[in-house]
């Protein structure tokens, strides 16, 4: 089969609203647990490490600190099992795969630059305006 006719039935199976983040944000991942007959929300909050694959198999990893041991979980993007995602802080990075956090311990294993916000144009002449008369 070609690779456009595996896009086009695997398309069917895409969620409806794509997530929005990027490696390095710290994200709470909501995912639904069933127990017995019961459904219910579990939150598992870190970092997000990496991204891999396209289409349906795409994964992301995210990483957290639990009473002192780095714990992994990998999610799959378009499972109907992750109910949301959300960023609580939009990491600056370089780098596609964090896997340097893996050997770090304490409050340097979730170390990530937070991204600065784009001041306007008019906003920076001001600031520097500002720096000047000083």
């Amino acid at each position: 089969m070609s690779q456009a006719i595996l896009d086009n039935i695997e398309s069917e199976q895409f969620r409806k609203t794509p997530l929005s983040f990027s490696i390095g944000d710290s994200v709470r991942v909501h995912t639904k647990v069933v127990e017995g007959t019961k459904e219910r929300i579990q939150v598992f909050a870190g970092i997000v490490i990496a991204r891999r694959g396209r289409g349906l198999n795409s994964t992301f990893t995210v990483r957290r600190i639990s009473y002192g041991e780095g714990v992994e979980r990998v999610f799959p993007v378009n499972s109907p099992r992750v109910d949301q995602v959300k960023v609580e802080r939009q990491g600056w990075v370089r780098r596609a795969k964090l896997t340097y956090l893996r050997g770090r311990i304490g409050k340097k294993a979730m170390a990530v630059k937070e991204k600065r916000i784009q001041y306007s144009d008019k906003a920076k002449s001001r600031r520097r305006a500002r720096v000047a008369k000083k």
